[in-house]
């Protein structure tokens, strides 16, 4: 019987958790994976200055298993540099710090989200603990990255607090991945994030129906805007909220 892996301990998660190429659509890009142990790592040594030793015991791991998830998460960062690809911070074998499970793995193995984040044994205020209301459907993770106009089947959504323009993005690739009912899927993944608007181009009645229901205002018909230029029309009142879908659906 092999033995079980050992949970790496994690401090908190990153505030932006995807990072691509400017002026490259999402739909041409490849994607490069950096686990939340791998992220940690980099973390301790690369910008706190820990040796490899006491970085190791912080995350309750040996030196020589350190010594690997750093190396892999230099290789992930590097490629994704060098050969200017899309690199996304997800997954892998991890624990939160101060949590009571702290010895078991994360609960869904697989990623986290702005939902799931435990509250972290640090003063730093995370992207989790921000207040944010604006969900924008965005093609990358920054405010200057053009809003997707397929609210469904949008790369992701930028998470906006309308007053300081702290922002966290949330991934959508699993909407993007459903045959139908893609546009419902995304509605659930911003209500758990706590969205009261959300701006985007193109909504479908079923979406829009969605919305509706856990009482998300929405404004449409943004497309061409950047994710900061449609913000700032929300703040200017030069939105106006929909009561009907502007989208026949499909693959809205």
């Amino acid at each position: 019987m092999s033995r079980p892996k050992k949970c790496r301990v994690v401090f908190g998660c990153p505030e932006v958790r995807y990072f691509k190429p400017r002026g490259i659509p999402m739909k041409d890009l490849t994607e490069v994976y950096l686990t939340l142990e791998g992220y940690e790592a980099l973390r301790l040594v690369d910008l706190e200055g820990l040796g490899q030793e006491e970085a190791a015991r912080k995350m309750a791991v040996s030196r020589q298993t350190f010594g690997r998830i750093l190396a892999d998460a230099r290789r992930s960062v590097s490629e994704a540099i060098v050969k200017g690809l899309a690199l996304r911070i997800e997954g892998g074998d991890f624990a939160f710090a101060g949590k009571a499970d702290a010895a078991q793995p994360n609960e869904s193995g697989k990623e986290f989200s702005a939902t799931s984040k435990p509250d972290l044994p640090t003063t730093t205020q995370t992207g989790a603990n921000l207040m944010k209301t604006i969900a924008v459907s965005a093609e990358g993770p920054s405010l200057d990255d053009p809003i997707d106009p397929r609210f469904g089947r949008a790369a992701g959504f930028l998470l906006v607090d309308p007053d300081t323009f702290a922002t966290e993005y949330i991934d959508n690739g699993a909407s993007q991945a459903k045959g139908q009912g893609a546009g419902i899927q995304a509605v659930e993944t911003i209500a758990r994030a706590g969205a009261k608007v959300v701006l985007t181009g193109f909504v479908g009645p079923n979406a829009f129906g969605a919305l509706k229901a856990t009482g998300i205002q929405v404004g449409q018909n943004l497309d061409g805007l950047t994710v900061r230029q449609a913000v700032e029309k929300y703040k200017k009142n030069e939105v106006t909220m929909s009561s009907a879908p502007n989208s026949p659906g499909g693959k809205r």
